[in-house]
């Protein structure tokens, strides 16, 4: 059993495969603050009717958790064959960026499952603390993307500045014009972040001359799905297929 866990700055995905399979997934809040022998606990807890993996690939965009599961790995899992997804690893994904240390692990993994599932050219939009547009080339290469904030704090955002606006349920409302300010946030959230996803997809397809498969992922992206115009699939696992794909490729 192959271990996959990609840490992002809002919530831990935890995944187990057999071969290509995935056979269970949990979805938990990330905490910077968690020690080593509290993630060890919480792993325990989560596995106990898996067999002991036989492997283990992670990613982590917060470095304090990170640090703390190098701890977790060292001292639990010291004889089980162990991938970190940094600088050095193989992904086979060749990234054209500027600066490549500055791109997250998290995006090149998602890069090299995406291509892997779907060919290229490809883009990414991941819907977590931030929403992430990653574009893949026909090639698999990493050819750089786009960051705007994500749904959750914006909607956080603008409960805090603003007096008389409170955090609502996010849902589709009954039309685009809210006849309540409930209703009101909800469209604009909503149908706001749907033409934010289609315009920056178009023009980054207008940039590759090219028409990509747009691939959603995160836990947010059912929120868009049904109202964005570009989407054109779904893969909720795919940073931790990329993940598997990473550890078989560096084993």
């Amino acid at each position: 059993m192959l271990l996959t866990i990609d840490v992002g700055n809002t919530n831990t995905v935890i995944g187990c495969f057999d071969d290509d399979e995935m056979t269970d997934s949990w979805r938990i809040k990330t905490d910077a603050r968690a020690t080593a022998d509290e993630i060890a606990l919480l792993l325990r807890g989560l596995l106990a009717e898996q067999e002991r993996p036989d492997g283990i690939a992670a990613c982590s965009t917060v470095p304090a958790v990170l640090h703390e599961l190098r701890g977790v790995f060292e001292r639990y899992y010291g004889d089980t064959p162990t991938v970190i997804v940094e600088p050095g690893v193989r992904t086979g994904v060749p990234i054209l960026y500027d600066n490549p240390r500055e791109v997250g692990a998290d995006r090149i993994v998602n890069a090299a499952a995406a291509h892997h599932l779907y060919g290229g050219p490809a883009v990414v939009v991941d819907f977590g603390t931030s929403t992430n547009f990653d574009v893949v080339s026909a090639k698999g290469e990493f050819l750089g993307g786009a960051l705007a904030p994500g749904i959750e704090i914006s909607v956080d955002a603008l409960a805090a500045r603003a007096a008389r606006l409170l955090k609502v349920e996010l849902v589709r409302p009954r039309s685009v014009i809210g006849k309540s300010t409930v209703e009101a946030l909800q469209s604009g959230i909503i149908f706001g972040f749907a033409g934010q996803i289609d315009g920056i997809v178009r023009r980054i397809a207008a940039e590759l001359d090219a028409d990509p498969v747009v691939i959603a992922t995160g836990g947010l992206a059912p929120l868009v799905l049904e109202e964005s115009q570009t989407i054109t699939e779904h893969e909720p696992d795919l940073t931790l297929i990329g993940l598997r794909l990473v550890f078989d490729r560096n084993r």
